[in-house]
């Protein structure tokens, strides 16, 4: 159970931290918000983020072996690392149109999901 709690924390996380590291790039075609200062923006990002917190932190503690969880320190950083790279080309496929995912990429993506492979490797 600790398993799926955390792997769901940590998917809403990263949604609010790509949301706030990158959601400004689009937000920008936005009358209101394309015309708030660099600080506006980055307050707007620093409230998004807030929220990446609120998940990411119980999901560390929960998973953590160390606190009675299934991840050891390692386990968790690269599924984190995973997780945010799929809600990351997802945000990207759906948002900037014009960004195109090459073959390049997915070759990328294959040699972190092998990295997965060999972290929980016993």
């Amino acid at each position: 159970m600790k398993i799926f709690q955390t792997i769901g924390l940590l998917v809403l996380s990263n949604t609010f931290m790509t949301l706030a590291w990158y959601g400004h790039l689009k937000f920008a075609e936005w009358s209101w918000f394309s015309r708030l200062s660099l600080l506006g923006v980055i307050l707007v990002s620093w409230g998004i983020a807030f929220f990446e917190y609120i998940f990411q932190v119980p999901a560390n503690k929960m998973g953590y072996a160390g606190n009675g969880g299934p991840f050891s320190l390692v386990e968790l950083k690269v599924l984190q690392e995973v997780i945010t790279l799929v809600v990351f080309t997802l945000f990207t496929t759906l948002l900037f149109k014009n960004e195109a995912l090459r073959w390049n990429h997915f070759v990328g993506f294959g040699f972190l999901v092998l990295a997965v492979y060999f972290i929980f490797r016993k």
